[in-house]
């Protein structure tokens, strides 16, 4: 067949009407260039959408754990995280408890209490003093050299106890200002007693003046001030026992929340393998108990021994100081009652009285009162048996006092002296005998105190660093228990 060829014309539109308007041929119509040759004035910026406020590392983290606890490798992490932070917790606020107890306790026998009985020592050293001050006056030229020796050795003990409260105490705590307080009085007391020793063997009235200003600048500024560091003293030794004896219930609760948590892993463990035993999780339980158990035994032990070094020994010395104390004033205020021959005299009421006598009886009754209670304190025949006998060496200085007076009064000066600072059967030999008597129960109470307080610190040795090693050791088993169910998810 032959080909056919058929060409296409296209049609022009058709054209306006109007005669004679002449036909243009039809232009085609041209595309707008790919690439302009200069891009528009103003292009507007592409937009973008809005976003949210910044999020924190903290909820992202949150989001990462909600994100992790929907497996369970993810949920065994955070349990094992959190079984060893809470063990090492349990460590950390064991230790840090423990020692600040052990510290105290340390205190206690080592400081604080020691200090207390130096101040004791430094009241009843210069109380003694005084009383052999009056003693060595009374007997005129006739001073012993037993009773020059004493006076000596009481200002020297004083003066050593004195230095060594100095070094121990605070640099600004107001023991501080007593004790120099103390060291200024001291000399200046001890030189009145030197001039009215001076003038007394002249046969000069003036030295009684002098021995009487001396004892009133002791009785009315040394004594006090001792008496107030004796005080601050044992305030300090209430506050280590207050300090050392209380539990540890922020430990406990932590051991106890401890041994809890280990006891529900295991318990979830056992739930969902059937296996009864994870050996990382047992050790941390072990080492856990083992702590806890350490914990409140030690401290139990170690609160009865201060307990006991407190009630059988602080409270034993503390009456036992101040019986000893009563005893020495009533010496001294004895001596000086014939010192004085009447020149100091005291009302109370419508009644006139000497005043050292008066201040006398008043002394022998703090020192009965004393006696009666250091003798109910005492817990055994040792403690009891030097504290009746200066119960019965008191009575009988009552009696010899009281003689001493009627022969003073009714004129008899030199019997009078006799009674009192006499070879035999002088009121002296009873005060003697009250204060040997207290000082053996003194030193059996202070045997009695260190041995108790050496238990109750002894109970706290060593727990705060072997807490420490066992709390690491039961954390590592809480991550390696952790860490083996995790290897069979690998």
């Amino acid at each position: 067949m032959g080909e056919v060829t058929v060409t296409y014309t296209p049609k022009s539109s058709p054209p306006p009407p109007g005669p004679g308007l002449p036909v243009l041929p039809a232009v085609p119509a041209q595309a707008a260039p790919a690439h302009p040759s200069r891009p528009p004035a103003h292009t507007p910026a592409p937009s973008t959408p809005p976003t949210g406020p910044r999020r924190t590392a903290f909820a992202e983290g949150i989001d990462q754990l909600r994100s992790a606890a929907t497996t369970e490798p993810g949920r065994l992490r955070i349990i094992g995280a959190l079984l060893a932070c809470l063990v090492l917790a349990f460590g950390a606020v064991t230790a840090w408890q423990m020692t600040d107890r052990a510290a105290a306790a340390d205190d206690v026998l080592t400081r604080s209490q020691p200090l207390s009985s130096d101040a004791a020592d430094i009241y009843r050293s210069l109380a003694d003093a005084n009383t052999a001050a009056s003693s060595g006056f009374l007997a005129g030229g006739q001073e012993s050299a037993a009773t020059r020796d004493r006076y000596e050795r009481d200002i020297h003990t004083a003066a050593e106890k004195l230095v060594n409260a100095a070094a121990n105490a605070d640099p600004d705590s107001p023991s501080t200002r007593t004790i120099a307080k103390l060291n200024r009085l001291l000399p200046e007391y001890k030189g009145l007693v030197e001039r009215a020793r001076t003038y007394n063997r002249q046969g000069f009235p003036v030295g009684g003046a002098y021995l009487r200003y001396a004892n009133e600048k002791m009785q009315q500024q040394m004594l006090p001030a001792a008496e107030d560091l004796y005080k601050k003293e044992n305030q300090r030794l209430g506050a280590d026992y207050a300090a050392a004896t209380p539990y540890p219930w922020a430990a406990i609760a932590l051991g106890v929340a401890a041994l809890a948590a280990l006891a529900w892993a295991q318990h979830r463990n056992y739930r969902r393998t059937n296996r009864v035993l994870n050996h990382g999780l047992v050790a941390a339980t072990a080492t856990a108990t083992v702590v806890l158990l350490w914990l409140v035994v030690g401290h139990t032990l170690a609160r009865a021994g201060l307990n006991d070094s407190f009630d059988h020994g602080v409270r034993s010395l503390n009456v036992l100081h101040d019986a000893r104390i009563a005893s020495l004033k009533a010496r001294g205020n004895e001596n000086l009652t014939l010192v004085a021959r009447g020149a100091e005299t005291k009302k109370v009421g419508e009644e006139t009285y000497d005043a050292y006598d008066y201040d006398f009886g008043t002394d022998i009754k703090a020192l009965a009162t004393h006696l009666a209670a250091a003798e109910k304190l005492a817990d055994d025949a040792s403690g009891e048996r030097p504290v009746t006998a200066a119960m019965g060496n008191m009575q009988e200085w009552k009696k010899r006092h009281g003689a001493a007076r009627e022969q003073d009064e009714n004129g008899n000066y030199q019997q009078a002296l006799d009674r009192v600072i006499g070879a035999k059967g002088a009121t002296g030999e009873c005060f003697d005998s009250v204060d040997d008597n207290l000082r053996r129960a003194l030193a059996h109470e202070e045997t009695e105190f260190q041995r108790a307080a050496g238990d109750g610190r002894d109970a706290l040795t060593g727990m705060p660093a072997g807490v420490a090693v066992l709390a690491v050791l039961g954390a590592a088993g809480a991550v390696l228990g952790i860490g083996r169910r995790l290897s069979e998810y690998r």
